[in-house]
């Protein structure tokens, strides 16, 4: 298994500096590679978000679902996937692409962490630095016996020699990355949970998690996040404009409540008769 991730990660590096030999820029390199993979797992991508619209369609039905038969679990469990059936919705459409995709994103993060950029830049940003990193060499911090540079330490150089942060070309760049970064995962969440409730403490917490991620996360790892991340907003924003120019000619009914086959089309139809109404 370690010859096999290690062979893959050789094959990503080669693509990474293929692309070097081609922009002579890592930043840009890192850009290129970043859109390959999107573009290359953008069938999966589009299917999972697909998925995840279509659940929140029918979110309604399904409550009425779970109302009507909370006495019954055997018959709640038909219905519902009744229901699936009715809209052709397949529940493990939205976990399956994020398992097939899992193995070759970490594998990119691994391969891009590792990489020896040295002083390299990208538009403000340290490819091989850190927002720790940079805000600790500001101030004046020295690494560790490990040499890592921990967030405490950071913390203490901030009160020891403040005036080090007029060093802002050593983590600036960086640290307003990673703020975006922040910012698209909210952006992500909003969009994913819409006006679930139970989404709303995800919501709040995730963009601080994933700001703490990111702290000790290299420019070059958090350029690929980043664009990908925004990438996969701007995806998102359409599938979901799509899903409300769908339900704006044919919503979906909150009143239906299919026991069968049959009465839940009679259903549609008598509702649908009321909504032109």
């Amino acid at each position: 298994m370690g010859a096999i991730w290690s062979g893959a990660s050789d094959i990503l590096l080669k693509v990474l500096e293929f692309f070097y030999g081609i922009t002579n820029s890592y930043g840009l390199a890192i850009v290129l590679l970043t859109i390959a993979v999107k573009i290359a797992l953008y069938p999966l991508n589009q299917k999972q978000m697909l998925s995840m619209q279509q659940m929140q369609k029918i979110q309604p039905r399904i409550k009425v679902i779970q109302e009507k038969y909370a006495n019954d679990k055997q018959k709640m469990q038909e219905e519902t996937m009744r229901l699936y059936k009715e809209y052709k919705v397949n529940p493990a459409a939205g976990c399956l692409p994020i398992l097939v995709q899992l193995p070759i994103l970490i594998l990119l993060f691994n391969v891009l962490r590792t990489y020896e950029f040295a002083d390299a830049s990208f538009m403000g940003i340290l490819l091989g630095s850190s927002p720790t990193m940079g805000l600790a060499k500001a101030l004046g911090v020295a690494p560790g016996a490990n040499g890592q540079y921990g967030i405490m330490s950071v913390l203490s150089g901030l009160f020891t020699n403040p005036a080090g942060l007029s060093n802002y070309g050593l983590y600036l760049g960086n640290v307003l990355l990673l703020i975006g970064i922040s910012v698209l995962t909210w952006a992500q969440q909003k969009l994913s949970g819409g006006n679930n409730p139970q989404m709303a403490a995800m919501n709040a917490i995730m963009p601080f998690f994933m700001a703490f991620i990111c702290l000790s996360m290299p420019g070059g790892v958090m350029l690929y996040w980043g664009l990908s991340s925004l990438i996969g907003v701007i995806q998102q924003y359409f599938v979901m404009k799509k899903t409300s120019e769908e339900m704006a000619i044919k919503p979906v009914l909150h009143k239906n409540k299919p026991v069968s086959q049959s009465v839940s089309s009679k259903n549609d139809d008598d509702d649908d008769d009321d909504d032109e109404e």
